[in-house]
């Protein structure tokens, strides 16, 4: 339990302890953290490949992937469609200019690439396979406390976060209707509750969800993490163009924790610089809180 804890937030509070402020020096970092998340996914494919009857655990990971997206990610539209109708707090979009949605998926299909790799090499039996745990374990500390610096580097105030009622408020409906979801597809599957609130406490941030899920439970539902969260990004880019004009804070929400990074190029392409530092805000505040929430739910 206590590890588990170590993992998640210790190496991440002493990263954030430290601010860069030469961009090259966080341009460098944010490379690594590519790659580290690359190579974490690699592995993570080699553990699923290892499982006992595994054609029969694949069936299952697929099942509780397809449920519990559905759950959770069903919630989220819902209760972010309420938001966007009753809100007094809104965001005026400026403009709807897109770059290629084809490319970002594309961008988005290289980490199932990268586990996919993991996947067949985890086939060959070879002697590396048996520490690949250990590894995996030094190197999330390892990102994790360069996650810190790079939360820590990007300027975000207590203040900026505490005045920013947009964001707070997304970030608050995308956490309850998730784990909501979460509780109502464990209780299908019959899985533990605190499994269910788990496995819907990733917000879209697939490497660490799923990586912290199978140190907690195992490769199997570690893969339904992954697979859930990656499944999450990918829907969130197909669907932006189409909500952000009339549904602003539903586009903002569901993007989860990527909102702050990844997705945040097509929000502001279509919403303009308003929706800015709201998605920064929700991306922050998801990103700090999924791992607390995954290790809450795994070991308590």
């Amino acid at each position: 339990m206590y590890f588990g804890l170590f993992i998640a937030l210790v190496p991440l509070f002493l990263g954030y302890l430290f601010k860069l402020t030469k961009l090259n020096l966080l341009v460098q970092i944010n490379r690594l953290l590519s790659w580290i998340v690359y190579l974490i996914l690699f592995v993570m494919g080699a553990e699923l490949s290892r499982l006992d009857n595994l054609s029969t655990h694949l069936l299952t990971i697929l099942t509780y992937t397809g449920l519990f997206f559905v759950a959770t990610f069903g919630f989220n539209f819902i209760a972010l469609l309420v938001l966007d109708k009753f809100s007094p707090s809104k965001i005026v979009s400026t403009n709807a200019s897109y770059g290629s949605r084809f490319k970002m998926i594309l961008e988005s299909l290289r980490v199932c690439i990268a586990i996919l790799i993991g996947f067949i090499c985890g086939l060959v039996p070879l002697p590396i396979w048996d520490y690949s745990e250990d590894f995996t374990k030094i190197v999330l500390i390892i990102m994790m406390f360069l996650i810190g610096i790079s939360l820590r580097s990007n300027n975000i105030t207590l203040k900026q976060i505490l005045l920013n009622k947009i964001g707070i408020m997304t970030t608050i409906i995308v956490i309850l209707s998730a784990l909501l979801g979460g509780v109502i597809a464990a209780w299908i599957v019959g899985l533990p509750i605190k499994v269910g609130l788990a496995l819907s406490s990733g917000f879209g941030w697939y490497s660490l969800s799923g990586i912290l899920m199978t140190e907690a439970e195992g490769a199997m539902i570690g893969g339904v993490a992954f697979l859930n969260d990656i499944l999450r990004e990918l829907c969130a880019i197909i669907l932006i163009p189409t909500l952000i004009k009339r549904h602003t804070l539903t586009a903002l929400g569901l993007c989860g924790a990527t909102a702050m990074d990844f997705t945040l190029p097509m929000l502001q392409k279509g919403a303009g610089v308003t929706i800015v530092p709201p998605a920064v805000v929700q991306g922050f505040l998801l990103t700090l809180f999924m791992p607390i929430l995954i290790t809450f739910f795994n070991y308590y």
